[in-house]
């Protein structure tokens, strides 16, 4: 005979004991799987900057095939954005980390019996932003510096040139400024006023040049302003790409003739060109070719200043002096514009940070960050545009030319 055997009664104490069991069991489970995701995220992007090092080859197959990936995702998707997001992400970090670190030695305080538990969840959520920050840097900027380059991707000539050759690009540049100059609108004093729209001619622009180069084609980011202009100034930067956010921003402070073609740069930035010399001689071929007459103007206005400056290095006092007489007064009084605005913004007074100090301190970070990338000139490698327009300009004409 089967003795029944009386079900035992469950007490709440007893209830409560199982699922306090669950929980915990459940939480270390799901923190050994961030823990695992972490480590596995870290290690594949530091193998990704690893093998960008060593390989060419890959990093070309990255911008053709996987980088597009996530302009049509990511890129896609902070477009619908109105405001720059990555600005906003900065804000948050500014700000949101440092009261993070407040709350975090407050709550270390006052819960005297958790605070191991306290530290974990602190760890996590700053060892998430740390990844997040490797991984976009990795994916959408660290790769990309290690392509082949512009001329060996479109098979364009290579070499040194001639100062003769440099003095003849000048001049060309010279009257075409002129003629783009008397083609934009201008204000009373004789200034440059802005009439296209910046979110749509530089995109369209850019991505024009499909026809005849690669990796341009896909989604166009929209390109944004900066909120904080001014501070953008400060930092003696025009325009910035963010690749946490996969952006093109532009400083909507600084003198709006330089609006265009710095919006074009920081697109090409968003197609995988991360070197400064590149993404200057994208937007300029872009706005030369951009039935845009703002854009056209922005272009040859930028790259005459970098021209100029060669010229200025290598050529004689008469070359410079002709050179400087064949400039028409629009194109003479935008250049001064420009200059007073940089000028006012070193001598404004009563700001939140010092304009010297901020300017400083963005330098020495702008060139931390090129030397990482393996730019042994840091910013001066910007001017190196000249030697791209040389090399392709030697056999093809600006689109204004006869």
């Amino acid at each position: 005979m089967k003795t029944k055997v009386k079900p035992q009664k469950v007490t709440a104490e007893e209830t409560d004991a199982n699922e306090s069991v669950i929980s915990d069991t459940n939480t270390k489970k799901h923190k050994h799987i961030q823990l695992k995701a972490l480590l596995i995220l870290t290690a594949v992007f530091l193998l990704l900057n690893g093998i960008s090092q060593i390989s060419t080859a890959f990093c070309d197959a990255y911008q053709r095939y996987v980088f597009p990936i996530w302009g049509h995702t990511y890129g896609r998707l902070t477009s619908l954005l109105p405001f720059s997001f990555g600005e906003l992400l900065i804000a948050v970090a500014v700000f949101g980390i440092p009261l993070s670190l407040i709350v975090m030695v407050i709550l270390l305080i006052v819960k005297k019996g958790r605070r191991k538990k306290v530290g974990k969840v602190f760890g996590f959520i700053y060892a998430w932003i740390i990844v997040f920050i490797l991984g976009t840097e990795t994916l959408n900027c660290f790769v990309l510096y290690h392509t082949s380059t512009f001329e060996q991707l479109n098979g364009l000539p290579s070499g040194k040139h001639t100062v003769a050759e440099l003095e003849d690009l000048a001049f060309r540049i010279a009257y075409q400024v002129n003629d783009a100059a008397s083609e934009v609108s201008r204000d009373a004093d004789g200034r440059f006023v802005p009439t296209s729209d910046v979110t749509k001619a530089p995109r369209k622009a850019v991505e024009a040049l499909g026809d005849e180069f690669v990796c341009f084609g896909g989604y166009y980011v929209h390109p944004k302003p900066i909120y904080c202009s001014f501070f953008m100034s400060q930092m003696d930067l025009m325009g910035i790409y963010f690749p946490f956010s996969m952006e093109a921003n532009y400083n909507n402070d600084m003198y709006k003739a330089k609006v265009p073609n710095t919006a074009c740069h920081e697109l090409a930035h968003t197609k995988g060109f991360m070197r400064e010399e590149e993404a200057n001689f994208i937007a300029f071929v872009a706005c030369d070719r951009s039935g845009d007459a703002d854009l056209r103007y922005s272009g040859y206005l930028s790259a005459l200043s970098y021209v100029r400056n060669k010229v200025f290095e290598y050529a004689d006092d008469e070359t410079k002096y002709e050179l400087d007489s064949l400039i028409c007064d629009e194109v003479w009084t935008d250049i001064e514009a420009n200059r007073d605005y940089w000028d006012s913004v070193k001598a404004a007074e009563d700001t939140v940070f010092d304009s010297e100090t901020v300017s400083e301190v963005s330098d020495k970070a702008m060139e931390a960050s090129l030397h990482m990338n393996g730019v042994a000139d840091g910013k001066l490698s910007y001017g190196r545009m000249v030697d791209l327009m040389l090399n392709y300009y030697g056999t093809h004409k600006f689109e204004g030319e006869n």
